[in-house]
């Protein structure tokens, strides 16, 4: 579900604060019935219009791309660095990518311009694994693998437990590779949590996002979901559910 105002402005009907004017002069209605309040939410299956006409919504459209390191995932950026969606410049419809990977972070990021998907992708309440290989500064063991499985304090608030196992360690360089699967999306998480045991980041990736790997693709490349993949996503968000 997305909210009215920024439906309107992704079919290109009004800015959002144009189409929030539109909805409060009562020019919009919903399923045949007149909406002035701001905060409506609607879905893929409801008819809206705007002064009788009904609009026109994109096609869902769902990327999976290999984030390159230096590149900003966002849609713009007022420092004019580069972002992800330049990897793009053919796709018609207006993407946006689903939560977000460090400007020097690499690896597994989905892009769509389905809000509802990416809600549900992004909901704290919505588990879905992903996994990432982080080469950290030190020779981390066995004690510290199980404080990340069973949770750092980062920022006050204890992590959920997250699965983690040593991929190799390099004595004479001093560094050890790590592979951490985790379901929460907190802002610099994972190197929060590798910070807080005491093994700083030296480099990030992410390998996968949910059932959804990297195989094929290089830095810089991505390609479309499959209908199949999609389903998934959407499943296991909703069968993960902390709610229930």
């Amino acid at each position: 579900m997305e909210r009215l105002q920024k439906v309107l402005a992704h079919a290109g009907v009004a800015s959002r604060r144009k189409s929030e004017e539109l909805i409060s002069k009562g020019h919009v209605r919903v399923n045949g019935t007149v909406v002035k309040e701001m905060g409506v939410l609607v879905g893929n299956s409801d008819l809206i219009e705007v002064d009788g006409v009904p609009i026109y919504r994109e096609e869902p459209v769902y990327f999976l791309l290999n984030k390159p390191r230096n590149m900003i995932t966002a849609v713009s950026d007022d420092k004019d660095r580069p972002v992800v969606t330049d990897l793009f410049p053919n796709i018609e419809q207006r993407i946006y990518p689903v939560g977000r990977l460090d400007y020097d972070t690499t690896g597994a990021l989905i892009l769509t311009n389905d809000g509802e998907l990416s809600q549900l992708l992004m909901h704290p309440k919505h588990q879905i694994d992903k996994t990432y290989v982080a080469k950290v500064k030190g020779m981390i063991d066995r004690k510290s693998l199980n404080r990340l499985e069973k949770g750092v304090v980062v920022e006050g608030k204890k992590t959920a437990p997250a699965k983690a196992k040593i991929l190799s360690a390099d004595r004479s360089r001093d560094i050890s590779m790590v592979e951490l699967t985790i379901h929460e999306g907190r802002n610099r998480q994972v190197k929060n949590m590798f910070q807080a045991i005491g093994h700083p980041v030296e480099k990030l990736k992410r390998e996968s996002y949910g059932t959804l790997t990297l195989d094929g693709l290089q830095p810089g490349e991505w390609r479309e979901l499959k209908t199949f993949e999609i389903y998934q996503l959407r499943n296991a968000a909703t069968q993960n559910d902390t709610t229930n």
